[in-house]
């Protein structure tokens, strides 16, 4: 099967990246799925809008699949009470072809990855550390996700 330079260069960014670096491109994924569904709806493209709130129908259960509610706890909770919502905003707009609903999900994920991108941001060196020879710890982030349970 052929595959595109595009495709091989996410196949090798996905299999490459860290658990918090999939989150991430994760929610692009359903940010740019969301933007597609409303360049679809303003063109009238029925077929095409549904394959694109799908699209983010699906990363959205990925994501919500994702979380370890044993360990997330009650942000764990709260997130994917989060992705549920959103995927049922997508789904009510979607027969509605109401573009309200794909605004607001749209934002509540740019919002997300707004914040994950600073959960993620690589812990800065300390000005003066202790030993010399010590190195800052990166801390983990105060996230739901496993490292084991990405399928992609």
């Amino acid at each position: 099967m052929y595959q595109s330079s595009h495709e091989a260069f996410l196949e090798s960014r996905v299999l490459s990246a860290t658990p918090l670096e999939l989150v991430h491109l994760l929610y692009r994924g359903a940010i740019e799925a969301v933007q597609d569904a409303r360049h679809e709806l303003a063109g009238g493209r029925i077929v095409e809008r549904w394959r694109a709130i799908s699209r983010a129908c699906a990363i959205l259960t990925e994501l919500s699949a994702a979380l370890n509610h044993q360990t997330g706890g009650e942000l764990a909770s709260r997130l994917g009470a989060l992705y549920e919502y959103m995927q049922r905003r997508l789904l009510e707009a979607n027969p509605q072809q109401s573009d309200p609903p794909l605004g607001e999900v749209l934002s509540l994920l740019a919002t997300l990855a707004e914040a994950w991108a600073e959960i993620s941001k690589p812990a800065t060196e300390p000005e003066s550390p202790a030993h010399p020879w010590s190195h800052p710890v990166q801390p983990e982030p105060a996230c739901a996700y496993g490292v084991g349970s990405w399928s992609l």
